[in-house]
C-alpha cells in the first residue's frame, strides 16, 4: 500500500504543482502566453487520453511490471522536464510523464482489487481519497514555495516528485506478489490509436476553444467533426476485435454503465470547485497564489474526512450504496450552497461552503470505483476500473473548458454593465476583460471594483450551472443495485473463472 500510494501521490502531484510555477517558467524559457496553456494541457491530455490503455494491458500483462514501468516513464519525463532548456523540451516531457500518471491512475487500482477483496477494499480506498486530497492541495503550496525559494527555483517542481517515484518502485520490486500473467494476444493497436486520437481531438478542442478560436468556428467543426469520427471507427473496431481496449461489454453491466456515468459528473464538480475557486480567491477576495491555496483547505478538508470515514465505515459493515446516495446529495448542496458566492461573502461562510462540496465528493469518487469493481468479471476489472478513471478525468477536462468560457462570458456581461457608469477607462478592460485574467495590481481602484464584483458574480452562476450535473450523477447512483461485497480477491475470481470455463470446454 505505501508503493502505491507514493506512486499516486508523485501523479497527482504533477498535474498541480506547476500551477503557481508556471509565470517564472514561461518567463524563464522566454516562451508565450499559448504555451502556458500546453505545458498543463499536454500532461493532462496524455494521462486522460492513456488511461483505457493501461486498464487493458492490466487485464493481459504482470501488473507489477506495468506499474513500475509507468514509474520509471514518469522519473524520465520529470528529469527532463527539469532540464529543460525550452519550452518544446518541457512540453515533450510533460507528456511523457502524462503518460506515466496514465498509468498509475489506472494500476494503482487495479492492483488494489489484485490483492484485497471488496469487503476490506472500503478502507483503503478511504486512505486514496485523503492521499488524492493531500496531492491535489499541497501540490500548489509545495510549486509556490519552491519558486520563491532561491536556491531551488522552479526545476525542482519537476525534480521533488522524483525520490517518491523510485522509492514507490523499490517498495513494490520487494513487497507486491502477483501471479504473473502470459496471454498468448494481439493487442488492439488501432483501436488504441482510435481511441486515443478521438479523445485528444476532442481535448484540445475544449481546452482552447474560447481562448485560442470561438466556440462557433472552423475549428471547433474540424476538430470535434474529427474526434466524433475517430470515436466512431474506435467503437465499430472495439466490437469486432477478440481483445478490444475498452470491451463494449463492460457496458452491458448495468453498475458498471451508472458508475462510469456519475464519475462523469463527479470530474466536472471536482475540477470546477478546485480550478475556479482558486481563482475567485485570486481576483475577488485579492489574495495571494499561496494564500488562495490555503483557503481550499477547508474543500480538501472534508473530501479527505468523507472519504476515510466512509471507507472505515463500508468494510466493518459491508453497506456501501447510502455513501453514494448520501455523497450525491451532499455534493449537489454542496454546488447550490457555492452558487449563492459573491466578492462580499464571508471565509467563514466559504469554509462551510466549501466543506460541505468536499464531504459529498469524498463520499462519491472512491465508492464508485469500489461498487463497479466488486460487480465487474475478474477478468475486466482493469478496463472498467480504468473507464470509470478515464470519465471522470474526461468529465473534469470538459467540465473546467466549457464552465470556463461560460465564466469568461459572464465576467465580460458584468464588467461592461460595471465600466458603463465609469467614463474614460482604459482601453485595457474595455472589452470585460473576458478574454483574459486581468493583472488587478494594474487597475485603477474602481476599477479594480467592478473587476471584483464581475468575477464574484460569474463564479456564483457557474457553480449554478454545475448543479445540474451532480443531480445527474445523483440519479444515477440511485439506480444503482446494491450487492453484497465479495470477499476474495480479484486474482482469486480471476483464477476461479478461468478453472470454470475450461472445466465448461471439456
Amino acid at each position: 500500500m505505501s508503493g502505491l500510494m507514493a506512486g499516486m501521490f508523485v501523479a497527482i502531484l504533477a498535474g498541480t504543482i506547476v500551477s503557481n510555477a508556471l509565470p517564472r517558467i514561461i518567463a524563464d524559457l522566454g516562451a508565450s502566453q499559448s504555451s502556458y496553456t500546453w505545458v498543463v494541457t499536454a500532461e493532462l491530455l496524455a494521462m486522460t487520453a492513456t488511461v483505457p490503455l493501461w486498464g487493458k494491458l492490466s487485464d493481459l500483462f504482470n501488473q507489477k511490471l506495468l506499474l513500475q514501468t509507468s514509474l520509471a516513464l514518469f522519473v524520465v519525463g520529470s528529469l527532463v522536464a527539469g532540464f529543460s532548456q525550452g519550452i518544446g523540451m518541457l512540453i515533450v516531457s510533460r507528456i511523457i510523464q502524462g503518460i506515466g500518471a496514465g498509468g498509475l491512475t489506472a494500476l494503482a487500482q487495479v492492483v488494489m482489487a489484485a490483492v484485497i477483496p471488496p469487503r476490506e477494499l472500503g478502507r483503503y480506498s478511504g486512505i486514496f481519497g485523503a492521499v488524492f486530497a493531500v496531492g491535489t492541495v499541497a501540490g500548489p503550496l509545495v510549486g509556490g514555495v519552491l519558486v520563491d525559494t532561491d536556491w531551488l527555483g522552479w526545476r525542482w517542481c519537476f525534480f521533488i516528485g522524483v525520490p517518491f517515484a523510485l522509492a514507490a518502485i523499490a517498495v513494490l520490486q520487494r513487497s507486491l506478489k502477483l501471479p504473473t500473467v502470459r496471454r498468448e494476444v494481439r493487442i488492439d493497436w488501432l483501436g488504441a490509436f482510435l481511441i486515443v486520437s478521438g479523445v485528444c481531438a476532442l481535448l484540445i478542442w475544449t481546452s482552447l476553444a474560447g481562448n485560442s478560436f470561438d466556440w462557433a468556428s472552423w475549428q471547433t467543426a474540424a476538430l470535434t467533426g474529427t474526434g466524433v469520427v475517430l470515436l466512431a471507427l474506435a467503437v465499430l473496431v472495439e466490437s469486432k476485435v477478440a481483445e478490444p481496449i475498452i470491451p463494449l461489454t463492460v457496458f452491458r453491466n448495468r453498475t458498471v454503465t451508472l458508475a462510469t456515468v456519475a464519475s462523469f459528473f463527479v470530474g466536472v464538480a471536482m475540477f470546477a470547485g478546485s480550478v475556479f475557486l482558486a481563482q475567485f480567491f485570486q481576483i475577488s477576495l485579492g489574495k495571494s497564489p499561496t494564500a488562495a491555496g490555503l483557503m481550499s483547505l477547508p474543500m480538501i478538508g472534508g473530501l479527505l474526512v468523507s472519504s476515510t470515514v466512509a471507507g472505515q465505515i463500508i468494510t466493518r459493515t459491508g453497506r456501501w450504496k447510502a455513501f453514494l446516495v448520501a455523497g450525491g446529495i451532499v455534493m449537489t448542496a454542496g454546488l447550490g450552497m457555492l452558487s449563492t458566492i459573491g466578492a462580499d461573502t464571508g471565509f467563514g461562510v466559504l469554509s462551510l461552503y466549501m466543506a460541505v462540496l468536499g464531504l459529498g465528493v469524498g463520499m462519491l469518487m472512491q465508492n464508485l470505483v469500489l461498487a463497479a469493481q466488486n460487480d465487474a468479471s475478474a477478468h475486466e476489472i482493469g478496463a472498467a476500473t480504468s473507464t470509470l478513471s478515464f470519465f471522470r478525468s474526461l468529465g473534469g477536462t470538459v467540465g473546467t473548458s466549457v464552465l470556463g468560457a461560460i465564466l469568461a462570458n459572464r465576467v465580460a456581461d458584468e464588467m461592461a454593465k460595471g465600466l458603463k457608469a465609469l467614463p474614460g477607462t482604459g482601453a485595457a478592460v474595455a472589452d470585460g476583460g473576458g478574454s483574459a485574467v486581468p493583472d488587478m495590481s494594474t487597475l485603477p481602484e474602481p476599477v479594480k471594483g467592478i473587476v471584483e464584483h464581475a468575477y464574484g458574480v460569474a463564479t456564483g452562476d457557474l457553480f449554478l450551472m454545475a448543479v445540474p450535473f451532480a443531480v445527474v450523477a445523483l440519479i444515477a447512483v440511485l439506480f444503482i443495485k446494491e450487492k453484497p461485497l465479495k470477499t476474495t480477491t480479484a486474482t482469486e475470481r480471476r483464477a476461479q473463472e478461468e478453472k470454470e470455463a475450461a472445466l465448461a470446454e471439456h
